[in-house]
């Protein structure tokens, strides 16, 4: 037969379930009824009130169990309705303790868990400011660096009174008054006294662009020059030499009509005779001479009566009735004397007679000091002895005295005034 196992005695009960004390949970009645005024708690309380027990037969808070209920305690569990036969009942196990969190925040913080407090993130305008461009450092240097506080301060706020004052001052002591910095720009550093130097050099023009800006203003005011004076000689001269001729036309024939002006010596500059030219539309005053201010730009035409170049007048029974004229500006008569053609007719206007000639020959080109075409037998002309002859002389090309122009032309024709008008002039 089989010795039994010390745990258990020959009725089967549980070998600790028979201690010194008789029975079950007499131990810890006996522990909790001490009374140590140091560390002994209440009648059923535990010393650490977050210290609960596990819910046994002699504990002070039986309704309270353990996390997990029944289900916590490591023994075997008894299903319900079951009944433990006499003698197998199962040793209740030691009551035994375990932390609550829980119960330590309620009763340690007052049941409210206060979060740590932390402090606000700085923001970005905080750490770093207001977004602003990058400015560049300004230059520090020895000479302005104990004056750059009060510098800036005047340049960002500029003081009218203080601006008259310093006016006032300067006329009282005969100086002139400095003029005012450049306002800075919004939001840009202020300039030091250096920059401002160096800013005010650069502004100013460089001597290669003073020399071509004066150069420049040259060319425009010799430009400006050359355009009104083109166009005083090619439109008020016109405009002007016409109105002098019309107006010596009209004092011409007044004096006929009054019976002045007969045939014979006239003084230079004094008209005596029309020159009509029907094919071109031309009317112009013959006057005596071919001085240039007197007679030719006054939109005249001028007679050769000096000199070597001395021609005889219309009315000489033999000789050559040279005249000459502007071909371009004053006037210009004769601008279109290389239109005309033999036969054309060319007219003079005298107090008493018209002589009518009809062109003969043109020379397109020839020297200005060739005055054989002015003779009394001009060669080139196609006349071969003396006759009662017309020469018209002007420059060539247009716009240039380079050469001459002549036109020769023969008389065809002597009509008294009292008879009217001979049928060139009709017609």
């Amino acid at each position: 037969m089989t010795a039994l196992r010390p745990e258990r005695d020959s009725s089967g009960a549980p070998y600790d379930a028979h201690d010194a004390y008789g029975e079950d949970g007499a131990f810890e009645a006996a522990v909790d009824h001490l009374e140590d005024p140091l560390t002994d708690p209440l009648p059923g309380q535990h010393p650490s009130p977050w210290f609960r027990s596990g819910g046994g037969s002699g504990s002070a808070e039986p309704e309270q169990q353990a996390p997990g209920g029944p289900q916590a305690s490591g023994g075997p569990q008894t299903p319900p309705g079951h009944q433990t036969p006499p003698g197998h009942e199962t040793p209740a196990e030691p009551e035994q303790e375990w932390y609550d969190p829980e119960g330590y925040d309620r009763d340690w913080y007052g049941g409210q868990q206060q979060e740590p407090q932390h402090a606000p993130e700085p923001t970005y305008e905080q750490l770093y400011g207001a977004y602003a461009p990058e400015q560049p450092a300004p230059v520090l240097d020895d000479e302005t660096v104990g004056l750059r506080t009060s510098d800036t301060r005047r340049i960002a706020e500029p003081s009218t009174e203080g601006r008259a004052a310093r006016r006032k001052a300067a006329k009282k002591g005969g100086t002139r008054p400095a003029e005012p910095r450049p306002e800075p720009r919004p939001g840009a550093a202020p300039l030091s006294r250096v920059e401002a130097r160096r800013a005010e050099r650069a502004r100013r023009p460089s001597p290669g662009a003073v020399i071509s800006r004066g150069l420049g203003e040259v060319f425009i005011t010799v430009g400006v020059l050359m355009l009104l004076f083109v166009t005083y000689q090619l439109w008020w001269t016109n405009i002007r030499a016409q109105q002098q001729a019309d107006g010596a036309a009209h004092d011409l024939q007044e004096s006929w009509a009054k019976g002045k002006g007969k045939p014979g010596s006239f003084e230079p500059g004094q008209g005596f005779a029309l020159l009509h030219i029907p094919r071109l539309d031309v009317v112009v005053p013959v006057a005596e001479g071919i001085d240039k201010q007197k007679v030719l730009d006054r939109g005249m035409v001028g007679h050769y009566n000096e000199g070597a170049t001395k021609t005889a007048m219309p009315e000489a029974e033999k000789g050559n009735f040279a005249v000459a004229g502007h071909r371009n500006t004053h006037g210009e008569p004769f601008r279109y004397i290389n239109r005309l053609e033999p036969g054309d007719p060319i007219v003079v206007e005298t107090q008493d007679k018209y002589f009518v000639y009809k062109m003969a020959s043109i020379l397109p080109q020839t020297a200005p000091s060739n005055t054989s075409v002015i003779g009394p037998v001009p060669p080139g002309s196609g006349f071969t002895k003396p006759g009662r002859y017309i020469t018209l002389t002007t420059c060539t090309p247009e716009f240039t005295s380079k050469y001459r122009m002549i036109v020769w032309g023969k008389m065809v024709e002597e009509r008294p005034r009292d008879k009217g008008k001979p049928s060139a002039l009709v017609n």
